[in-house]
C-alpha cells in the first residue's frame, strides 16, 4: 500500500472508533436506569482484567488499562450529568435526531432499531422521552407510528416540523457518473423518487436513512450512494454529492415528542384518537361540535382499527387545550357521541 491509502485505512478506522465510543456512551447512560449507584468498582474491576487478558501484540497492557480507565471515568461523568434519555428510532444522524436535538436540546440521544422500541422503552421506564414522525408533508401519515399511538399510554407534550433536505452522499473520491445505486429508507426514497429516475438511480430500501450512511462509511459498496441528513454527512464522513434532491421544495416531517407524563407547561394544541358507530352521519355529528365550538382542526387522519375490522379510527388534532373548561366541556360531548375516545395529549404547537 502506497502512504494515500494507508492513511485513507486509518482515517477510516479512527471514525468507526469514534462511532462506537459514542455508542458505548449511549449504552452506558441507558445502564444507570437499572444501578443503584453510578459507581461499580467490582464490574469495574472485571472489564480492566478482561482487557489485559487480551493478546494483543502492539497493543501494550499498561495503555490498553490507561484507555478503558479513561472511558469508564467519562461515562461515570456523562452519568452524572443526569440528562434525560431521549429516543429516537434510526442510527446517529437519523431525522428523529435531528428532531430530538432541536425538542430537547440538553438531553442524551438514544438511537432504537424499530418505532415500537421508542414506544416500550418510554412506557417501561428505560428511556425519559421519545421522538417519533407522525407525518410528512410528501407521503403523508406514518402509518406505524399511528397504529402505536392508537395504544400507548404515552402522552404528546410537544411537536416540531423539520425540513427534510434530503442529500445524496458517497465516500470522498466517489463522483456522481460512478453512482448507480442508492440506499436509504423506503420514505426517503419515495420522496426522491423524480430524481432517481431521472438520473436512472437504482433504489435499495435500507432500515434507516442514518443506517444507509453508516453502512456506506463502514463497507464502502462498489457504485454506491446513501440518500440521508447532512447531520449524516458529518458524522460518517461522507461527501454531499447533490443537496436538496427531495422532489417537493416544501418537504417537512413532523415529529412527536412523548412522554409518560402529561407536561404542565401551557398549550394550544391538543390531539385526539376517535372511534364512532359504524352509521350514516355519526363522524359528522362530532365534527360539527368543533364548527359549532369555532375551535379549528388542524389535522384529521383515519386509519382501520385493528381491534374492530371494517371500522375506523380518526386521528384529530386542533387548536386548544384539553384543560380549559370550554374545550373539556366540548371533548365530553366527543365521549358522548363517540364509541370510544383517547386523549393523546395538550401540547405547545410547533
Amino acid at each position: 500500500m502506497k502512504l494515500d491509502e494507508i492513511r485513507r485505512k486509518i482515517d477510516k478506522i479512527d471514525r468507526e472508533l469514534l462511532v462506537l465510543l459514542q455508542e458505548r456512551m449511549g449504552l452506558a447512560l441507558r445502564s444507570k436506569k437499572f444501578k443503584k449507584s453510578i459507581s461499580d468498582p467490582a464490574r469495574e474491576a472485571e472489564l480492566l482484567s478482561r482487557a489485559e487478558k487480551l493478546s494483543l501484540d502492539l497493543v501494550e497492557r499498561s495503555f490498553t488499562r490507561r484507555l478503558l480507565e479513561t472511558i469508564i471515568r467519562e461515562s461515570k461523568r456523562l452519568q452524572q450529568e443526569d440528562r434525560q434519555l431521549v429516543a429516537f428510532q434510526g442510527e446517529h444522524g437519523a431525522y428523529g435526531e435531528v428532531a430530538a436535538r432541536k425538542l430537547v436540546p440538553s438531553g442524551a440521544y438514544i438511537p432504537c432499531l424499530e418505532f415500537v422500541d421508542v414506544f416500550r422503552g418510554v412506557e417501561a421506564g428505560n428511556l425519559d422521552l421519545g421522538v417519533v414522525p407522525v407525518e410528512n408533508s410528501l407521503e403523508g401519515a406514518v402509518t406505524q407510528v399511528n397504529d402505536l399511538l392508537a395504544t400507548t399510554g404515552l402522552k404528546i407534550v410537544g411537536e416540531i416540523k423539520v425540513p427534510v433536505n434530503h442529500c445524496l452522499l458517497a465516500t470522498r473520491g466517489m463522483r456522481f457518473p460512478e453512482i448507480r445505486v442508492v440506499y436509504s429508507h423506503p420514505q426517503a426514497l419515495a420522496q426522491c423518487r423524480s430524481f432517481l429516475m431521472e438520473n436512472q438511480l437504482e433504489p435499495y430500501p435500507f432500515y434507516d436513512t442514518a443506517g444507509a450512511a453508516k453502512m456506506l462509511a463502514r463497507d464502502n459498496p462498489r457504485a454506491a450512494a446513501a440518500i440521508a441528513s447532512h447531520l449524516c454527512a458529518d458524522l460518517y464522513d461522507l461527501e454531499v454529492i447533490r443537496e436538496q434532491i427531495e422532489d417537493g421544495a416544501s418537504n417537512s416531517t413532523r415529529f412527536l415528542l412523548l412522554s409518560r407524563e402529561a407536561f404542565g407547561k401551557a398549550a394550544n394544541k391538543t390531539s385526539i384518537i376517535f372511534a364512532v358507530p359504524h352509521e350514516a352521519g355519526k363522524l359528522y355529528d362530532v365534527l360539527r361540535l368543533f364548527a359549532e365550538a369555532h375551535i379549528n382542526l388542524t389535522r384529521i387522519a383515519s386509519m382501520p382499527l385493528r381491534s374492530d375490522p371494517g371500522n375506523y379510527g380518526f386521528f384529530l388534532d386542533f387548536e386548544g387545550d384539553s384543560r380549559d373548561a370550554k374545550t373539556a366541556a366540548l371533548l365530553e360531548e366527543v365521549r358522548r357521541l363517540a364509541s370510544g375516545m383517547k386523549l393523546l395529549g395538550s401540547y405547545p404547537a410547533a
